[in-house]
C-alpha cells in the first residue's frame, strides 16, 4: 500500500511540474506583446487553433539571420538543433555551419523536407525575405498542406518573423499554430510539446550562435 501510495504521489508531482512549466515552455524568450502580435501567416490557419510563440534576440541585423532561416530543411541546412536525437529516428540531418548560395530562395509552394528522403515536411505558404517564412505541415501525397479535415486529423504551421530592433538587433520569433480535427489527436498529440519546446531553443540558438559569429 505504502508502495503505491508513493508511485502516485509521484506520478501527481510529474504532471504537476509539467502543467507549471508548460506556460513558461509555451512562450520562452517572448514578451507579452510579442505573444499577442499578429505576425504574417497567422490568419492561413483558422481557428480554433492554439499557438504557441517563442523569441531569442539575435545581435546582428536581419539581413544577417535571414540567410539561416530561409536555408532550413533536412534537404538544405537542416534545423540547428540535436542533429544526434533527431538521426537517432533516421532522418539525415546535418546542420550546416556556413551560408549556401544555391539554398538562398523559397518560393510559395516548396516543400521544406524534415526528412532527407523527403517523404515528409512543411509548403511555404507564405514569404517575404528578412521578414518571414511561413510553413505548413504537407500532405506530400496530395501535393498541399495538410487539412484537419482528413487524416490524421491535425493541422500545423510553423512561422518564423524576424523583427528589426532600433540598437541594430534582430528578435528573431517562432510561432506553432496547431489545430485538431477532434480531442482524442489533440491528447495524442499532446507529448510532443516538451519535445517541441527542447528542439525549438536548442535551434533558436543555434541560429543565434551562427548569425552572431
Amino acid at each position: 500500500m505504502r508502495r503505491r501510495w508513493w508511485a502516485g504521489a509521484l506520478v501527481g508531482a510529474g504532471l504537476l511540474a509539467v502543467r507549471l512549466a508548460r506556460p513558461w515552455q509555451e512562450r520562452w524568450g517572448a514578451t507579452d506583446d510579442e505573444v499577442r502580435a499578429r505576425l504574417p501567416g497567422d490568419e492561413l490557419l483558422a481557428e480554433p487553433a492554439s499557438q504557441i510563440t517563442r523569441a531569442i534576440t539575435i545581435a546582428a541585423p536581419p539581413e544577417r539571420v535571414w540567410p539561416w532561416i530561409v536555408q532550413l530543411g533536412a534537404d538544405r541546412g537542416g534545423f540547428y538543433s540535436y542533429d544526434w536525437l533527431e538521426n537517432l529516428f533516421g532522418l539525415g540531418i546535418h546542420s550546416a555551419d556556413r551560408i549556401v548560395p544555391e539554398w538562398q530562395e523559397r518560393t510559395v509552394g516548396d516543400l521544406v523536407a524534415a526528412e532527407s528522403s523527403g517523404k515528409g515536411g512543411w509548403y511555404v505558404v507564405d514569404v517575404h525575405p528578412q521578414l518571414a517564412l511561413v510553413m505548413q505541415v504537407a500532405n506530400v501525397a496530395a501535393g498541399r498542406p495538410a487539412r484537419r479535415d482528413e487524416p490524421p486529423g491535425w493541422e500545423f504551421q510553423w512561422t518564423f518573423a524576424l523583427r528589426r530592433a532600433l540598437d541594430g538587433t534582430t528578435r528573431l520569433l517562432v510561432r506553432e499554430r496547431v489545430a485538431f480535427d477532434n480531442p482524442l489527436m489533440r491528447l495524442a498529440m499532446a507529448p510532443i510539446g516538451p519535445v517541441s519546446f527542447v528542439m525549438t531553443r536548442r535551434m533558436l540558438h543555434g541560429i543565434k550562435r551562427r548569425a552572431e559569429r
